[in-house]
């Protein structure tokens, strides 16, 4: 199955992976701002419906996980690759790690305050990502937030076009990478119930990330589905 291919992969080069990319956001000032909002506005959620937290989907060795725990967020990484999460165990032991897809995540329903997902979607074939739009909007409770990142091209290439990779820092790969629309994103998004409040793009850091066009989406999901669900109950009470 595709998936396995990607787990495969990524248990492949994890240790590796997370010694070349684990320092990733000291070269990315916009990075960080995103970041440091989204815990702001998570803090504000968490002082009305309590503690949730943060869940990075797709977390790989865990240092962006990491970087939310010292910014005084409770955080779980959750990744499909076991090996990474062995090294995010290892690594980054303030941080609460789970083994999941994001096809079915490890979590319950409304569980998090929020929600990050920095290129995890990347790897999802098309029919799968609402899949995962709405596995993302069963786990961050209402009035919560997600904030999500992909790649929309390369320098010459298009959005929407698939880069595949079979070796990977000398080792034996099975990826498919592709570049997104944010225009399909930002509609599956909505389908799932999310509202899109702010969208960044921006080009790649010269020396300090691969060489393509990014996005970031700040979603939340909005507080009057509580709302509803509340007076539903109080008309059949």
């Amino acid at each position: 199955m595709v998936y396995d291919r990607v787990r495969d992969s990524y248990d492949r080069v994890a240790e590796r992976y997370a010694d070349e990319i684990g320092g990733e956001l000291a070269g990315k000032p916009v990075d960080r701002a995103l970041l440091k909002c989204l815990v702001e506005l998570v803090s504000t959620v968490e002082e009305t419906t309590g503690p949730g937290g943060v869940a990075d989907l797709g977390c790989g060795p865990g240092h962006v996980a990491a970087y939310l725990a010292t910014l005084g967020v409770p955080t779980i990484g959750i990744d499909i690759s076991s090996a990474m999460v062995e090294v995010g165990r290892r690594r980054y032991p303030d941080v609460h790690f789970r083994v999941g897809s994001l096809l079915a995540l490890p979590a319950t329903d409304a569980e998090h305050a929020g929600a990050i997902a920095f290129y995890s979607i990347i790897h999802l074939q098309p029919e799968d990502r609402p899949p995962a739009y709405l596995e993302m909007s069963r786990v961050i409770r209402p009035g919560g937030w997600l904030l999500l990142a992909f790649h929309i091209s390369l320098a010459g290439h298009e959005a929407g076009e698939i880069m595949h990779a079979e070796e990977w820092w000398g080792e034996q790969v099975d990826l498919d990478f592709y570049y997104l629309d944010p225009a399909e994103v930002i509609e599956g998004l909505t389908a799932a119930g999310f509202a899109l409040i702010a969208r960044t793009d921006r080009e790649h850091w010269p020396g300090a990330e691969h060489e393509s066009r990014r996005c970031y989406l700040l979603c939340r999901r909005p507080p009057e589905a509580a709302s509803a669900h509340l007076g539903a109950a109080s008309a059949d009470a």
